[in-house]
C-alpha cells in the first residue's frame, strides 16, 4: 500500500507530479513539476499565491507582465554542481514558460500577502552553497529562497544533494509547532531525484507519540509530503539522492527541533 504522504510521479506526460494544499490536507505549500520538450510551453496563473519557479534542468524563457527573462537555466542534471536558475513571481500574475530545449521545471507556491512584491530573477551566482554534517551524514545544500531573503512572503525553497550511502535531514528534526524562537510551523514537500534514475531511497515521517509514523520508499520524481513530525532520509549504496524542499507556514522563519532521542550524535 502506498503511503498517503507519498505522491507518485507520472512516468510520461507533461505533468510529473502535482501536490495541491487540498491534496495534502494542509494550508500553505503547493508543488508541481513539469517536463517540457523543446519548444513546448505552459502558462501558470498565480492567483492569490506566490510562486518560485525553479529551472531544474534545461533552459527556458519565462515571460511575466510582458517582460521575457530569456535563456534561464544551464544544468543538464540536478546533480550538476551548479546552482539552479529561479524566478520569484508574486500573486496576480500570468507566467508563460517556454522550453528552449528539453527542460524540467518546478513550480513552488504558497499564499501571498498584501505587500506589493516584485518579480525577481534569483541569481544562481548569489545563492549560498554549503556543506552540512560529517562522515556519512554529509550533504550539499543550495539555498534558493532562504528565510533571510525578503523577496517572498511565505515561501522557502532549498535543494539538497545527498551522496550514496549517506543520510540527510538527520538527526531527525521537525518544525510543526509555532513556538519561536525554539521551533516554527512549516509544511514541507520533498521532490526526490535519483542518480542513476532507476534507484530508490527511503524517507520516514513520524511524531513523538507515533500517531503519525510512515515509511516511504521513494523513486525518481516522487514527492513526500511532511505535514508534521520528524522526516529523515537515507540514500542506499550506489544511488545519489537529490531533493528540492519547499516550505511555508504562517510565518517565514525556519527553526527546527531535533528528535531528542537522536540528538546525542551532535555532541
Amino acid at each position: 500500500m502506498v503511503s498517503p504522504l507519498l505522491a507518485k510521479a507520472a512516468s510520461t506526460g507533461r505533468e510529473i507530479v502535482n501536490v495541491t494544499p487540498e491534496r495534502a490536507g494542509w494550508t500553505h505549500v503547493g508543488f508541481r513539476a513539469l517536463r517540457l520538450a523543446a519548444g513546448e510551453s505552459d502558462t501558470v496563473e498565480t492567483g492569490k499565491r506566490e510562486l518560485c519557479l525553479v529551472v531544474l534542468t534545461g533552459t527556458v524563457d519565462v515571460t511575466v507582465d510582458g517582460q521575457t527573462h530569456a535563456k534561464l537555466g544551464m544544468r543538464s542534471s540536478v546533480f550538476d554542481e551548479v546552482s539552479p536558475a529561479a524566478v520569484y513571481v508574486p500573486s496576480g500574475r500570468a507566467v508563460h514558460i517556454r522550453a528552449v530545449g528539453a527542460a524540467e521545471v518546478a513550480l513552488c507556491t504558497a499564499p501571498s500577502d498584501a505587500n506589493n512584491r516584485q518579480v525577481t530573477v534569483l541569481d544562481p551566482a548569489k545563492m549560498k552553497r554549503s556543506v552540512r554534517g560529517k562522515g556519512t551524514n554529509t550533504r550539499h545544500v543550495c539555498d534558493i529562497l532562504p528565510h533571510d531573503d525578503p523577496t517572498a512572503a511565505h515561501l522557502l525553497v532549498v535543494e539538497v544533494l545527498t551522496p550514496a550511502s549517506h543520510s540527510s535531514s538527520y538527526p531527525p528534526h521537525k518544525h510543526d509547532q509555532e513556538t519561536p524562537p525554539t521551533e516554527t510551523l512549516l509544511e514541507e514537500t520533498y521532490y526526490h531525484r535519483l542518480n542513476p534514475p532507476q534507484g530508490f531511497a527511503f524517507q520516514r515521517v513520524y511524531t513523538d507519540d507515533r500517531s503519525l509514523d510512515e515509511a516511504c520508499a521513494v523513486e525518481d520524481h516522487d514527492v513526500v509530503m511532511v505535514p508534521r513530525g520528524y522526516h529523515p532520509v537515507v540514500a542506499p549504496h550506489g544511488y545519489d539522492l537529490y531533493y528540492l524542499n519547499v516550505m511555508a507556514g504562517p510565518n517565514r522563519f525556519w527553526v527546527f527541533k531535533n528528535d531528542p532521542q537522536h540528538e546525542w550524535m551532535l555532541k
